[in-house]
């Protein structure tokens, strides 16, 4: 009875894997295969120990074969999830990435950081050139490139991006060269600087503002008219109502406004100041709201206007009794819209912003004479706030004198000076048509040019009006009075000026330095007209 040996062996082989071909793969040396066969020998029947032997070697071939698959497989996975951790940190960076074969001008892969920033969708970025996104500084891009490619190195330069809505990124690319698939790209890693640049405007202006801030320092005072200031600040600086401040050149309008911005939930972020006086008529417009490269004449570079550079912040616009007409229906539009367009460019910008204005002039007034827009004053004096001169509130003069020559000597490096009670009744006396601005250039002088250590102020003569004044208009006919009317107003101003020094003539604080007239003249006067003091 003849013997069938069966070898049955569960291998797993690669899909498509040729037996023969494995069965000559795995041959050795001195098996014979149908293609190892010689010309003059017949094939016999193979014995049963070469079988044995053929199926052993094969086994082990087989288990070689496993191993190396598997072996590939596990690479191959390795590589899968090392790809995908690249494609994850590709992803979530928070730097923007593009990959640019910049020969070519192509983008060849974007990371998700990379379409927020630019306002494009991954398939749209794909599709443009790099030069789409370096409009504005192609030259330098390329520049950018080749100094990456020639140096081998990683290589970083600020270049402004293009974004979809036609704005400008500033931003900060580090850049370097790869192989990839055989061409020689740059994979460029962009990190948005506008917050930088942003705070760097803003520590600028700061700076200059440090440097021209108003050396009155904070405000003083203990009058009742100064107090209710006082309660009006701390009762809208909450809030962000817009605040109209009404006072005379010189009473302080600016540090209200600060006042005002440091209590508020925006004293984190800039009080930017608009002096519109100073402002050329032409300019209002840059002024405000900016302009880009080009716009006009003169304008070399992009600028940032007052409206974007205080946004988060407070805006105060000092003498906004000032602005031009023209300019007036554009500023109404960012305070109702909080939008507005840079000169020279589409786009429409968002600003948040809280308005402090100022004036010394009776814009209400001004808007029934159709000199300023009454819509516009209206959106601006939500919360009016009306500051004293300094003539109405005597109480203020003394604390503010003794302030503002402890300033002065401090800044002048000159030894302390004290005031006397005299100087401080001096001082009083006056009634200060130029405000605390008069009160601390008369002081600053008076340190200057002291030399004993005693001060003395210069003070012009002070006219006090009288009640027969009210009704005189300069230049008119009912200006002309008759010689009897001039020599009683005389008469009276004279008592008045003796009254408020109390009859001293002479002096830095007498009636004759207030009059501005020599004592000796006043003297005679005083016995020509037969003036007495009162019992």
């Amino acid at each position: 009875m003849a013997l069938r040996l069966v070898v049955v062996y569960d291998f797993k082989l690669p899909v498509g894997t040729n037996f023969r071909s494995l069965l000559s793969y795995g041959a050795s040396p001195g098996f014979p295969t149908d293609a190892g066969l010689s010309e003059n020998m017949s094939p016999s029947r193979p014995t049963r120990e070469s079988r044995i032997d053929e199926v052993g070697h094969l086994r082990r071939r087989v288990g070689e074969l496993e191993s190396l698959v598997e072996d590939h497989n596990r690479k191959a996975e390795e590589a899968t999830r090392a790809d995908e951790r690249f494609r994850s940190i590709f992803n979530h960076s928070n730097d923007g990435i593009l990959l640019v074969d910049p020969a070519r001008d192509e983008i060849l892969d974007v990371n998700a950081k990379a379409c927020r920033m630019l306002g494009y969708s991954r398939e749209e970025l794909l599709a443009l050139p790099m030069s789409a996104i370096h409009p504005h500084e192609l030259v330098r891009f390329r520049a950018f490139a080749q100094s990456v490619h020639e140096s081998g190195e990683g290589w970083t330069d600020e270049l402004s991006c293009a974004t979809k809505s036609g704005g400008v990124l500033s931003a900060e690319i580090s850049a370097a060269m790869l192989d990839v698939d055989g061409r020689r790209c740059l994979i460029a890693l962009v990190r948005d600087t506008s917050d930088r640049t942003r705070l760097l405007r803003e520590q600028k202006y700061l700076l200059g503002e440090i440097r021209t801030e108003g050396r009155f320092g904070s405000i003083i005072g203990e009058s009742p008219a100064l107090k209710r200031v006082l309660q009006q600040i701390e009762m809208v600086a909450p809030t962000d109502a817009s605040v109209l401040i009404v006072g005379e050149s010189g009473t302080g309008k600016e540090l209200v406004a600060r006042a005002i911005h440091e209590n508020s939930r925006r004293n984190a972020r800039p009080l930017v100041r608009v002096n519109c006086p100073a402002i050329p008529n032409e300019l209002f417009e840059s002024e405000f709201f900016g302009h880009v490269k080009g716009a006009f004449t003169g304008a070399g570079q992009d600028r940032v206007g007052r409206f974007e550079l205080a946004d988060g912040g407070t805006l105060f616009l000092d003498e906004i009794g000032e602005i031009p007409p023209r300019m007036q229906s554009k500023l109404l539009r960012v305070l109702q819209e909080g939008q507005f367009e840079r000169v020279g460019e589409s786009r429409t910008r968002k600003v948040d912003v809280r308005i402090i204005a100022a004036t010394n002039k009776d814009l209400l007034r001004e808007s029934e004479a159709g000199r300023f827009r009454q819509d516009l004053y209206y959106r601006l004096c939500v919360f009016p706030i009306g500051i004293p001169p300094l003539r109405d509130r005597k109480e203020d003069i003394r604390p503010l004198a003794l302030h503002l020559s402890r300033q002065s000597c401090q800044r002048l490096k000159v030894p302390t000076i004290r005031l006397t009670r005299e100087d401080l009744r001096l001082l009083e006396l006056y009634d200060w048509p130029g405000n605390v601005r008069e009160l601390q250039n008369v002081i600053e002088r008076a340190v200057i040019v002291s030399r004993s250590g005693a001060l003395r102020f210069d003070l012009p003569p002070t006219v006090p009006p009288t009640p027969d004044d009210d009704n005189l208009v300069p230049g008119s006919m009912d200006a002309i009075v008759s010689d009897a009317e001039m020599k009683r107003r005389e008469r009276k101003n004279l008592l008045a000026a003796l009254e408020r020094t109390g009859w001293k003539i002479f002096g830095p604080d007498g009636a004759a330095m207030l009059l501005g007239i020599k004592p000796t003249t006043l003297a005679s006067r005083i016995k020509t007209m037969d003036l007495k003091k009162a019992d």
